[in-house]
């Protein structure tokens, strides 16, 4: 009976991928094991699992952010909703809530623009990273986005004018990294990379 019951629910699923003009209610409902963001109403699928390399350079960013910001920001991590619109949520890498805002937060994740998201970029996510996302980040208005790069321990900052955003910095190895919306970022992409492995 069960099987019956899993084979029922899978093909469930699988009809509502192919379908548009879905909600948060239709995305929450999925649970067939894998990671989705909902795009102007249609899912996405965002397996495979981020490498080593990236969850390791997604931990010591976490972990350098929060030394110098937790008291004026909550850092969250992978995998978290962030509900921009009933038919838009996305999975960040990272993001930063000012903890003046924090009223955005619920159990079911951030609703609304966060202050800073993080993309780390994979083979898989480069072109969603660096165009449908930055477009979609700015069209929800969030202030800063930053797009790292892990072959090269580049980081590529955004900051948003009017209805677009702007790249306003490159960071690489000891450069300091400063944030104009968020005076507490300090640490360098050298204090990041330095303690990740080159791995096949």
């Amino acid at each position: 009976m069960s099987d019956e019951k899993d084979r029922k629910n899978k093909n469930a699923y699988t009809e509502l991928i192919k379908e548009s003009n879905l909600t948060y209610d239709d995305y929450a409902s999925i649970d067939d094991g894998n990671r989705y963001e909902l795009v102007a109403g249609q899912l996405e699928l965002m397996s495979p699992a981020p490498s080593v390399t990236h969850q390791m350079i997604s931990s010591q960013m976490q972990k350098n952010i929060t030394k110098s910001c937790e008291s004026d920001y909550v850092i969250l991590n992978a995998p978290i909703d962030v509900i921009l619109a009933n038919n838009e949520v996305r999975q960040p890498d990272l993001l930063l809530i000012h903890r003046e805002r924090m009223t955005i937060l619920s159990n079911r994740g951030v609703i609304g623009p966060p202050d800073l998201v993080v993309e780390i970029l994979s083979t898989s996510t480069l072109k969603r990273d660096k165009i449908d996302k930055l477009n979609t980040y700015a069209n929800f208005r969030i202030p800063e986005y930053w797009i790292v790069e892990p072959k090269t321990g580049i980081l590529e900052q955004y900051s948003l004018h009017e209805d677009q955003y702007d790249l306003i910095n490159i960071f690489q190895e000891d450069e300091p990294i400063t944030s104009p919306g968020i005076p507490c970022i300090s640490f360098t992409m050298a204090e990041i990379m330095e303690g990740i492995p080159s791995l096949d």
